[in-house]
C-alpha cells in the first residue's frame, strides 16, 4: 500500500484527469441530452442550493462554479483512495492492468454515488442525463483515473 503522501501526490493527477475528462463528458452529453452543456454540473451544487440548482441551464458563479468544485473534490477523494489502495498496482506500469483497476474503481464510484449515499448528496447530474449517458461518464471518469496514474508515473 502507498504511503498517504505519495498517494495524495499522485492521486492530484488523477483528480484533476478524471475530473477534467469527466466534466468535458457531463457538458458534450448535457448538451445532448438536456440542451445544456451546464446543466448536469450546476445539478452538482444541489449539495448547497437543493432542488433550485436542478433547474438552472445557464453557467452562474452560484451553480456552476460549486457545482465543478463539489465535483472536482469527489474526483480527488476517489483519486487518493484509489493511490494509496492500487498504488503498487499501477507501478508494475502495465497500461491495461490499470485502466482496469481505474474502471473498477470508477464503477465502485458510482455504486456508492447511487447506492450507498444519501439522495441529497448524490452528484445530481442523473437529473438531466440518462442511465446510458450516466455509464459514459464513469466511464469516461475510469480513464481519467488511468491516465492520471499513468501520467504520475512517467520516467
Amino acid at each position: 500500500m502507498e504511503s498517504w503522501n505519495t498517494a495524495f501526490r499522485r492521486g492530484l493527477v488523477g483528480g484533476a484527469t478524471s475530473s477534467l475528462l469527466s466534466t468535458a463528458a457531463l457538458a458534450l452529453l448535457g448538451r445532448r441530452e438536456a440542451g445544456s452543456a451546464y446543466a448536469p454540473t450546476n445539478a452538482v451544487s444541489h449539495w448547497i442550493y437543493g432542488d433550485e440548482a436542478l433547474h438552472e441551464h445557464t453557467p452562474t458563479l452560484r451553480h456552476t462554479v460549486p457545482g465543478y468544485l463539489i465535483h472536482h473534490g469527489s474526483a480527488m477523494f476517489w483519486s487518493v483512495l484509489l493511490e494509496r489502495v492500487c498504488g503498487r498496482v499501477f507501478d508494475r506500469k502495465k497500461p491495461a492492468l490499470t485502466l482496469g483497476v481505474a474502471t473498477a474503481a470508477s464503477a465502485v464510484a458510482c455504486f456508492a454515488d447511487y447506492q450507498l449515499t444519501p439522495r441529497r448528496f448524490q452528484p445530481g447530474y442523473e437529473a438531466h442525463l440518462s442511465k446510458p449517458s450516466l455509464a459514459v461518464v464513469y466511464g469516461v471518469f475510469g480513464v481519467g483515473l488511468a491516465l492520471g496514474a499513468m501520467l504520475s508515473r512517467r520516467s
